[in-house]
């Protein structure tokens, strides 16, 4: 089963209760990467790959660098570079 990206989104609203509901479904990817992997679940992370697909996940995630690499827990840094290395 395939999920789109908005779908994705609206779905799992609460991860992004910081931002405003009008904004939520233009938020950027990087943004969307970075929450779901920090404060998801392995099922919200699974239910990503399948929205916006494992490769452009891995290119999300492998893009940040400076402070947006920093963004990330040590722990979820490591963990998926770990995972999706065979994506990148």
């Amino acid at each position: 089963m395939s999920t789109s990206r908005e779908s994705f989104i609206n779905e799992h609203r609460a991860l992004f209760w910081y931002t405003p509901e009008n904004a939520k479904l233009d938020i950027s990817d990087d943004l969307l990467v970075e929450t779901v992997l920090n404060y998801g679940t392995l099922d919200d992370f699974r239910e990503l790959m399948r929205a916006i697909t494992p490769e452009h996940l891995a290119r999300v995630f492998f893009s940040a660098t400076g402070r947006k690499a920093g963004n990330y827990y040590p722990e979820i840094r490591n963990f998926f570079s770990l995972v999706l290395k065979k994506y990148a």
